[in-house]
């Protein structure tokens, strides 16, 4: 593709954001100065002057800030051309200026008096268009038992990281509803079409439908309430919501409406049989396809606006019925038309049981949006590589003009699909670091590829870049690297130095310098988070997290001893750090993964000693490990609400209306963390290290595979593993099943446990007699 061309497909996305009206930069500079207000309050909001100008982006038309002014008696002057820019204008001087810190843990917020001059002015521009975040699965993972407060937080979390384009899909359960209504539909076949909302998001991808369902009235009233919100503050600050589009996935119950409805039957996903996966997908040439498709998004904008791009996954970790270029660039082509034509002479083709509101007298086709850009993520191409061949790949990519698709690179920290695509074959894509799978907890980060990926991307030839992204599908863990991210969304090179980087990082942080912890932050930067080579995984499948078993890898990409060594260290900042909470919960992050190395280091030698028939030393590994290691880890991590199961469980129950909600939605919690389908169909895949879970769920599992491997080698027979593995699922059951209910406020001191456990196993280490 020509340079030309490339300049002309990103320079139609510029276009399509520019403008406003004075009324709207009005709004943007009241949105910012409010956010400022409820991170530092009044009093210190008021040294600020924050306004809106799209004049300032004028000539190169991408998002730019200016600051100004500060010192003694002085406002800090913040200039953006979009509310986003203002707020990610004001986060470079709390930052850089101010060593201030906003996390998902805990902010660091200390500012100097005065507020420290800009002595010169500074204006910077980001390099690209856009900085997305989400991914379609952080909705189900961390989003979904969000009330308006915390969604309030977050929001502000990404304007201050310069975030200006994001998925907004709450509520559109709600929205499918009145169209499966319309379409004729009974309210009972649309209640057992909808997942739980555990679950939602491999439904609205079209792998799954029932699970965990049905929704109540009341999750959709809520959702729809929090989707407004949501809409209205994304607004306000200038980002661009990206709204759910028509995929082509429709219930079985739209072939008793539609007899003769042409719908193909997908295969299984996920391990799931067909009475929860095996989506029916409609013929691209079904005439009901434009119908359903313009139905939805009608309905849609009428209930929410617009800002003219969505979001569709047709075929997302599952096969097409076809690999016909040709099929792929019909299915390709009808969602792209359904989002931007709406088709009139309709009720010909309709079943006389359909309702009349469908059957409009319009003569010829109407636009629906005719500005549609279709967002979508590209990690079906990565997912099934053996299928997604050149001429698959390019069928899709060309069945939608230049310009009108949007395509998510997700993993292009690891496996970026732009240079095995000629850069989409010119569509425009954003480089999105995906970095997280199924909201683990682990500490894990491929700092360098993520530190030089945005840069090389730009430089590919002919490269139709248009933005970063951070798409997660959990957030809350490993900080760093979301703060790295987001600061490459406005930089044009990599950071030059990554160890001097991490180490003013920490110092913002905890708000103050200390040795020991940039000591220890340079350690888990080569270590934990220079993920590389085959080892390299960003899903936790530590033994601790998984259903045992003799055959479980230990394995890491790095030295443990460095892990091992960054603990020691962060605890020796305890005395001068322990006010700080983001100190407090790294402490406990690290000290998480020093237990989880040290459950490998146990299990590898009880493995050992079972092999060579050693009882004794099965005994004391085994154990120590069950017995002393994983309640001294369940007690740790009690002492922060931030890895309570309690907690989790409570937000679920929060969510409900009554008491018999409340019990779904919590099993809906349960299920996601542990069995994940009713067979332990993507078994532990969402694993999290949290009180409760690990004393509850991981410790019984383990206490029975140490039991039976006893048992096999006292009598002298083999271990059987489908034996164990039938047993242990009657206990994830059992959890699953439970009703126990779980502190979701903290408990003890985080400090003075750590150093517990630290002095009892650290010693151990140093001395080689684990």
């Amino acid at each position: 593709m020509e340079a030309a061309a490339v300049a002309a497909v990103l320079g139609f996305l510029l276009l399509a954001a520019a403008g406003g009206s004075a009324g709207d930069e009005a709004r943007e500079a009241a949105a910012v100065r409010a956010l400022l207000a409820r991170l530092l309050g009044p009093g210190p909001a008021a040294a600020f002057s924050v306004s809106v100008e799209r004049a300032l982006a004028a000539e190169s038309g991408l998002d730019t800030y200016r600051l100004s002014g500060g010192g003694a008696g002085a406002r800090v002057r913040v200039l953006g051309s979009t509310g986003v820019a203002a707020a990610a204008g004001l986060h470079r001087y709390l930052r850089d200026f101010c060593g201030c810190h906003v996390a998902w843990s805990g902010s660091q917020l200390r500012l100097p008096e005065p507020l420290p001059a800009v002595q010169e002015e500074l204006t910077e521009a980001t390099p690209n268009r856009y900085r997305y975040y989400q991914n379609v699965c952080t909705h189900s993972y961390s989003f979904v038992w969000w009330d308006w407060a915390r969604w309030e937080w977050e929001l502000d979390w990404m304007a201050l990281n310069g975030i200006n384009l994001a998925l907004a899909w709450s509520g559109q359960e709600a929205i499918w509803q009145r169209v499966y209504l319309a379409l004729g539909l009974t309210q009972s076949e649309i209640d057992e079409y909808f997942t739980g909302p555990a679950f939602l998001a491999w439904g609205r991808m079209g792998n799954l439908h029932t699970w965990g369902g049905p929704l109540p009235r009341s999750w959709h009233l809520k959702q729809l309430y929090l989707q407004h919100r949501i809409l209205d503050r994304m607004r306000s600050f200038g980002m661009i919501p990206v709204l759910p589009a028509f995929a082509g996935h429709v219930p079985k119950a739209l072939t008793r409406v539609f007899p003769q409805v042409n719908v193909t039957q997908l295969g299984s996903w996920g391990h799931f049989n067909c009475s929860y996966s095996c989506s029916f997908l409609l013929a691209p040439e079904d005439p009901l396809f434009p119908i359903i498709g313009s139905l939805f998004l009608r309905e849609l904008t009428k209930e929410f606006g617009t800002d003219h791009i969505y979001g569709a996954d047709t075929f997302n970790e599952m096969q097409p019925p076809s690999s016909e270029p040709s099929y792929l660039a019909a299915a390709t082509a009808s969602v792209y038309q359904a989002m931007i034509t709406e088709w009139g002479e309709r009720c010909p083709a309709l079943s006389p049981l359909i309702s009349p509101l469908l059957c409009l007298p319009t003569p010829a086709p109407t636009t629906v949006d005719p500005d549609a850009v279709w967002l979508l993520q590209g990690w079906l191409f990565q997912h099934q590589p053996q299928f997604w061949g050149p001429a698959q790949v390019r069928a899709v990519l060309g069945a939608v003009p230049r310009g009108r698709l949007l395509v998510l690179d997700l993993f292009a920290e690891s496996q970026p699909m732009y240079v095995r695509t000629a850069s989409f074959h010119g569509q425009p894509f954003i480089w999105c670091m995906l970095h997280n799978f199924g909201g683990n907890h682990g500490l894990f980060g491929a700092l360098e590829a993520v530190n030089r990926g945005p840069a090389a991307a730009r430089l590919f030839p002919n490269s139709t870049m248009a933005g970063t992204g951070m798409a997660p599908e959990g957030i809350g863990q490993n900080e760093v690297v979301y703060a790295l991210m987001a600061e490459l969304g406005w930089r044009k090179d990599p950071v030059a130095d990554l160890e001097a980087w991490v180490t003013g990082f920490a110092t913002r942080r905890y708000g103050v310098a200390h040795k020991g912890t940039e000591a220890a932050w340079r350690l888990l930067l080569r270590s934990v988070y220079n993920c590389s080579g085959e080892a390299c995984s960003g899903h936790n499948r530590s033994p601790l997290v998984r259903r045992p078993s003799l055959q479980m890898v230990t394995t890491v990409w790095y030295n443990r001893s460095d892990v091992f060594e960054a603990w020691r260290l962060l605890l020796t900042a305890a005395p001068a750090l322990a006010a700080s909470p983001a100190f407090r919960y790294d402490l406990l992050d690290v000290t998480r993964q020093a237990a989880q190395e040290l459950v490998s280091l146990h299990y590898g030698e009880a493995r050992t000693a079972y092999l060579n028939k050693e009882l004794v030393p099965l005994l004391r590994a085994a154990g120590t490990l069950v017995y002393e290691l994983l309640p001294a880890l369940d007690t740790v991590l009690a002492s922060d609400r931030r890895f309570l199961l309690g907690g989790w469980l409570e937000q679920a129950r929060a969510a409900a209306v009554s008491e018999a909600e409340a019990r779904v939605y919590e099993q809906n919690s349960r299920y996601q963390l542990t069995l994940w389908g009713p067979e332990g169909n993507i078994l532990d895949y969402a694993n999290k290290q949290l009180a409760g879970l690990v004393a509850d769920y991981y410790t019984p599992r383990w206490e029975l595979f140490v039991d039976m491997l006893v048992v096999s080698l006292v009598q002298g027979i083999p271990f059987q593993q489908h034996q164990f593995d039938e047993n242990a699922f009657w206990l994830e059951q059992t959890f699953v099943f439970g009703t126990r209910r779980y502190p979701s406020q903290p408990q003890g001191d985080t400090v003075d446990l750590v150093k517990k456990l630290f002095l009892k196993y650290y010693p151990r280490l140093v001395a080689g007699s684990l």
